[in-house]
């Protein structure tokens, strides 16, 4: 995780709205560490204990942010993968197919540029642009700081879009009701048993890109079989952004889950 991986260095990370300014903050409540591989067992029990303060601190934001959005009757997700899986292609396409049906908010996380935001925006939804910087993944308090900037209505749809990393994101809950992983047809098959964590730390997975089956060497039944061996209770949707099959039964649940934390009792606003 980044406490160890020494990525995310002390740093500003800007919110963008797309209506002409910004918000800034000091990036310092949980990416102060160094980048040491001494063997030392002392400096390994001080490195183990930051890790639990900033983590512990991280919870606390995740669970204001859920009891924020449970009073509100949002259903919100945290979209993780590696770059280049097509999490952005897949939000656009769920956005315009619900689009007049679900109110959606997205927030995107990226370490530079709002190129995904305004993709976003184009496709028919609200997005602020989190920029990490040199942070490799987003926190509890950042996103929780750029939801407050969203127009978030009951029975709606908050996704958030994680930086393009398939290790750091898997430890931190941002209060979300469920982490969904994007794995594409055009990366390899056994990514689940390479990272573990972030499969099993995964309610659904997202099998994307799947008209290119015919054009890849990519063995599914495989993929899933890892998946489950990490993971037996992930759920799995096989979709392709670009062509749009599959995309319905994504879209059911969807709509599941929105009605379902429309209806939800309110959460207590304290971490566990």
């Amino acid at each position: 995780m980044c406490v160890t991986c020494g990525c995310g260095m002390p740093d500003t990370h800007t919110h963008e709205h797309g209506h002409g300014h910004t918000h800034e903050r000091g990036h310092d409540h949980a990416h102060t560490h160094d980048h040491a591989h001494a063997h030392d067992h002392g400096q390994a029990g001080r490195r183990l204990s930051l890790e639990q303060d900033i983590l512990g601190e991280n919870n606390r934001y995740a669970a204001a942010n859920r009891a924020y959005w449970g009073a509100l009757g949002v259903f919100a997700l945290n979209l993780v993968s590696s770059p280049g899986s097509g999490k952005t292609s897949v939000l656009a396409r769920t956005i315009e197919a619900l689009r007049g049906e679900l109110p959606i908010a997205v927030i995107e996380g990226d370490q530079q540029t709002a190129n995904d935001a305004e993709r976003i925006r184009a496709a028919g939804a609200p997005a602020v642009q989190i920029n990490t910087g040199k942070g490799c993944h987003l926190d509890a308090h950042m996103v929780g700081h750029a939801a407050h900037d969203l127009p978030l209505a009951d029975g709606g749809l908050l996704l958030i879009e994680n930086v393009g990393n398939l290790v750091c994101p898997a430890a931190f809950d941002l209060g979300e009701a469920h982490k969904v992983v994007v794995l594409s047809v055009t990366e390899g098959e056994d990514k689940p048993v390479k990272y573990p964590d972030m499969f099993a730390a995964a309610d659904v997975l997202l099998l994307n890109k799947i008209d290119l089956l015919p054009h890849v060497d990519f063995d599914v039944a495989r993929a899933l079989a890892y998946a489950r061996q990490v993971n037996p209770g992930i759920r799995v949707f096989e979709l392709s952004a670009r062509s749009g099959e599959g995309l319905a039964a994504w879209l059911d649940w969807l709509r599941a889950g929105c009605r379902q934390a429309r209806h939800a009792p309110p959460q207590p606003a304290h971490a566990s």
